[in-house]
């Protein structure tokens, strides 16, 4: 059925991408999908199954070495997945602008003048349709080995999700992987116009584009091919919606700005009526990868792309795959209702609440009473967001940057994986206090892991163990803190009452008793059959807490009077004991956890 779909859908793709499409394509139903919680596990590919571990800053492919498709054997997948993991967004996966020379291959080689890194930044996608040859060992068969690495993760019980960049491409986007009859971005565009409806670009007529001069001074000396130039005339707008030909070295400026149908230069006033061209050219392309059988997309920057656009393509790629995920990266609270509502998201970033409040919690500039906050501020959509304490955005939490300590933050992961029935997400190193401590190039010594160069990551490397991915390199307390997050994610995973039970705080209750402090979090998950309090503690010295449910919960649960329920703490941090109406009293470490489930 998949394979007709699949067909049906690609030959209105092939008609569609040779003309503007003046009839909005019908909305299929969107599926129910099951109550479940998922387990991301983030990888940036190139970096996974790299085992060298040179590290030279700015270093060759040949220098620092490059992680393939096949390195993630089937006993990396078995890895993964023993941490409890459901899903594995492959990051970069799709041909992006890069320094290494693949012109022996029929693909252009890149201007460094444009281009962030030698390896490139892989949200500058130079081919919609092909995936990136440095992961290849084959640069031949390079999908025929991305397609072998979605069946090795299909049989190892994990689904796929990779990048859909849907906002910008490289300044050299050229595709020549893109199937028969499909039309090139930009080739049909009337560029002496600034803002065309049906042009996928946005132009600046009469302009010459001119790279940043400071990324020429800072990078000319390892890159001889550079002098400052690149020819781009009529100038293009950067993907970071700057509208001049000298974009600074802080802008997208290695990137070019989609055009959805809106006219920025005129008050943003839109264009929708007649489909733009831009729409189905993208929706081309998500069809082509859900014919890949990829399991969902990470959706880069999708707060920069009109949400009427996915209102009118998520549906369309659900007839090819119903089961598909659609995941946005979104930075502004006050448009999340509108991308699920109207977007037809499944889930959204909680970047700007949940993992913004738990780092200063982490810090002691914020107090726990701001969680049940944001809950209640995401009431409706609490299903819908996305946790994570790492991505490849942001510091390693092992770095001085955020903790310098990866155990610091095992109480604020236990909030992010347990609070809700949405996804939890980890990076890969996270589980093993990574933290990301050198310069690599483009990349700075700024504790996040580069994006941008050819590297070994040095604590995920004694995991992978030269291929063996038995953790054979770890220290003890490396093991200790992977163990952590393998209790802690499985438990996530295996939990009818995290993964469909409802939320109910306790932690405003509990310190207006002054059962606790205002550093510690409490809450309730449950369904009919199971029912957990988790405790989270942020102090930096154990504290003694007593845990009381309200006198609703405590109804509900038939603890009245002398009534007791045995509890267990499932990460064994807390002794037996029995709940009450007095509640639990025990030791909380610092920034110590405890889910206990009523036995």
């Amino acid at each position: 059925m998949r394979a007709i779909l699949v067909a049906l859908v690609l030959s209105a793709v092939a008609w569609s991408g040779c003309s503007p499409n003046k009839e909005k394509i019908p909305a299929v139903p969107e599926m129910t999908f099951p109550k479940q919680k998922i387990v991301i596990y983030q990888m940036m590919t190139r970096l996974f199954g790299n085992t060298t571990s040179v590290n030279k800053l700015n270093g060759t492919i040949e220098e620092n070495g490059v992680g393939k498709f096949n390195d993630i054997s089937n006993r990396a997948l078995e890895g993964i997945k023993e941490l409890g993991i459901t899903h594995v967004w492959y990051t970069g996966v799709i041909e992006h602008a890069t320094v290494t020379d693949y012109s022996a291959y029929g693909i252009a080689l890149d201007d460094p003048d444009v281009v962030k890194g030698r390896a490139g930044s892989p949200y500058a996608i130079k081919d919609y349709y092909d995936v990136d040859p440095d992961l290849a060992v084959n640069v031949k068969d390079r999908m025929a080995e991305f397609e072998q690495l979605v069946d090795r993760s299909h049989k190892s019980g994990l689904k796929v999700i990779i990048d859909f960049i849907p906002n910008h491409v490289a300044r050299t986007y050229h595709s020549d992987a893109k199937p028969e009859k499909i039309v090139d971005l930009g080739q049909q565009d009337d560029q002496t116009k600034a803002f065309k409806s049906n042009n996928n670009f946005y132009y600046l007529p009469g302009l010459s584009f001119r790279p940043p001069p400071e990324h020429y001074e800072q990078f000319k000396a390892f890159f001889p091919s550079m002098d400052g130039k690149f020819n781009e005339i009529p100038a293009k707008a950067t993907g970071d919606n700057q509208f001049t030909a000298t974009p600074s070295s802080g802008s997208w400026f290695e990137t070019i700005k989609l055009n959805y149908g809106i006219d920025f230069a005129n008050g943003e006033k839109t264009y929708f009526d007649s489909i733009p061209d831009t729409w189905i050219k993208m929706r081309d392309i998500l069809v082509y990868w859900a014919g890949k059988k990829v399991d969902g997309f990470r959706c880069d920057m999708a707060q920069m792309v009109p949400v009427e656009f996915w209102h009118w393509v998520i549906p369309q790629v659900k007839a090819v795959n119903h089961d598909i995920l659609f995941i946005a990266e979104i930075y502004e609270p006050h448009k999340y209702r509108d991308y699920i509502d109207r977007g037809r998201f499944d889930f959204l970033y909680d970047k700007v609440q949940l993992y913004d409040t738990l780092r200063l919690l982490i810090g002691g500039r914020a107090t726990a009473q701001d969680i049940p906050a944001i809950q209640q501020s995401l009431y409706g959509i609490n299903e819908n967001m996305v946790h994570f304490l790492e991505n490849h955005d942001e510091h390693r939490i092992a770095s001085p940057f955020f903790t310098g300590d990866p155990t610091k933050a095992l109480s604020a992961f236990v909030i992010s994986a347990t609070i809700d029935q949405g996804p939890i997400m980890i990076y890969f190193g996270q589980e093993v206090g990574e933290p990301a401590s050198q310069a690599a190039g483009f990349g700075a010594n700024d504790g996040t892991t580069t994006r941008f160069d050819y590297w070994g990551v040095p604590e995920h490397q004694k995991w992978m163990n030269n291929g063996s991915f038995d953790g054979g390199g770890l220290s003890d307390s490396q093991k200790q803190l992977r163990e952590k997050y393998l209790q802690i994610l499985n438990l996530t995973k295996d939990s009818k009452a995290i993964g469909m039970g409802t939320y109910h705080d306790l932690t405003v209750f509990n310190i207006s008793q002054s059962t606790c402090s205002d550093r510690v979090v409490s809450f309730v998950r449950a369904t009919d059959d199971e029912h957990l309090i988790v405790v989270a503690g942020f102090n930096r010295k154990p504290e003694m807490v007593r845990i009381k449910l309200t006198q609703e919960l405590a109804a509900a649960w038939g603890i009245t009077g002398d009534k007791k329920y045995e509890v267990e703490d499932m990460l064994g941090s807390a002794p037996q004991q029995l709940l009450g109406v007095e509640g639990l009293s025990f030791e909380l470490p610092a920034y110590g956890a405890s889910i206990f489930r009523l036995k």
